[in-house]
């Protein structure tokens, strides 16, 4: 009886930080922006090779292709810590 007692008290102090869910949530919506944002600048430079502003929206659409996969991994990492951690810090 008392085993079941502290699993549950054990249990209710795994809470999800909302604060920290909704910041990983954010980081992920700027993610999935960002990847339909850096394939559409791709096509739109590789079909423009001519064009003299080629090579400078090829860089930004690639650094916004790198963007997109590292806020898809911060995003993930922080809602994992939101749900998962005991005393999770605020990693903004």
């Amino acid at each position: 009886m008392y085993v079941l007692l502290f699993k549950i008290l054990k249990m209710a102090e795994n809470k999800t930080d909302k604060d920290l869910l909704v910041t990983g949530l954010k980081k992920m919506g700027l993610s999935l922006i960002f990847m339909f944002l850096g394939p559409t600048l791709l096509y739109i430079a590789f079909s423009n090779q001519e064009k003299p502003l080629y090579i400078p929206i090829l860089i930004i659409a690639f650094l916004i292709c790198g963007g997109a996969i590292y806020f898809a991994f911060k995003g993930i990492m922080i809602i994992l810590d939101s749900l998962f951690k005991k005393n999770s810090t605020n990693l903004k």
